[in-house]
């Protein structure tokens, strides 16, 4: 199962795609139509906050509606916007620094290889969804650079969860672009300034529930700027995998649903490159996870 959240005639609803996005359920009129009940909140949290309980529904709904496609209840992705799977998080977005060693070496050295769990955070106001714009924010930094990253969605409350016992914490995976004014980031040390520009974590396009997803930690991830590939690697190379991460951050503190964890981009940014290649206005960026789809965004002004 897949999840979007979607807009149309200025209603925001959950709903039910396929991998390419070729079509959308909207599951809270489905569930009426279909079952005859009213449970499913039209809330991407709220419905994450359900999903245990709503998740054979979910499944009953999905059938019967790609059965009678061209109902009242199935769109066309032309009928809707697309946003962010969750448009506003009601935290700021936990993100792990340097979790690929090829990376921390482009950004700096071997030594930059972490040996313990680095974490920063990004702001609620930056999540933008698929299609939408990036900022360039050129008043403020020539520095703005891409990272391709898979995103951990949790699914329910926990805290000192055993690395055991993290993927039933998880209600799925999506993709996330950790977009980084590099020159802010290092002017300011710590990096919360430079990651928290507005529009600078496109999101998306989808959740892809954990269900579909046999291994997180086995991914290949692509991201690719006006059609050049850029970055190509796999979450396997992950010098924390996700139950490590999820079970560090929750050491000491509550995690719950809706909380987005991003894992860390593999090697091939633009500061990466001699001379570096960082974003321009009207650059395209695509980014391709293995059962995630691809999130596909512009730079603009």
């Amino acid at each position: 199962m897949r999840f979007v959240t979607a807009v149309k005639d200025e209603r925001s609803f959950v709903g039910l795609v396929d991998e390419r996005v070729s079509y959308i359920i909207d599951v809270q009129y489905a569930e009426e139509a279909l079952l005859g009940s009213k449970n499913i909140p039209n809330s991407i949290i709220d419905f994450i906050r359900m999903n245990e309980v709503l998740d054979e529904s979910i499944k009953v709904i999905e059938k019967l509606a790609l059965e009678q496609k061209g109902a009242q209840y199935f769109y066309s992705p032309n009928d809707v916007k697309i946003k962010a799977p969750i448009p506003r998080p009601l935290k700021n977005i936990f993100c792990v620094g340097k979790n690929y060693a090829e990376h921390a070496i482009e950004m700096g050295s071997e030594a930059d290889i972490p040996e313990h769990l680095m974490m920063f955070t990004k702001a609620p106001t930056t999540v933008i969804g698929p299609n939408d714009s990036v900022l360039l924010h050129e008043n403020i930094t020539n520095q703005l650079d891409y990272e391709g990253e898979l995103a951990i969605v949790i699914g329910k409350k926990g805290r000192s969860i055993s690395k055991e016992e993290a993927l039933d914490y998880v209600f799925g995976y999506t993709i996330v672009n950790d977009i980084t004014a590099r020159d802010l980031q290092s002017r300011h040390k710590q990096f919360f300034i430079g990651k928290s520009l507005d529009a600078s974590c496109p999101m998306g396009p989808f959740i892809a529930h954990k269900s579909i997803i046999s291994n997180p930690n086995h991914l290949s991830l692509e991201t690719k700027v006006n059609g050049e590939l850029r970055q190509k690697g796999n979450t396997k190379q992950f010098i924390f995998d996700v139950q490590t991460i999820i079970s560090v951050i929750s050491a000491g503190m509550t995690l719950e649903p809706g909380d987005i964890i991003a894992t860390g981009t593999p090697a091939g940014v633009g500061k990466g490159f001699k001379p570096p290649r960082f974003l321009k206005q009207g650059d395209s960026i695509e980014i391709s996870i293995e059962g995630l789809g691809t999130l596909i965004n512009s730079v603009g002004v």
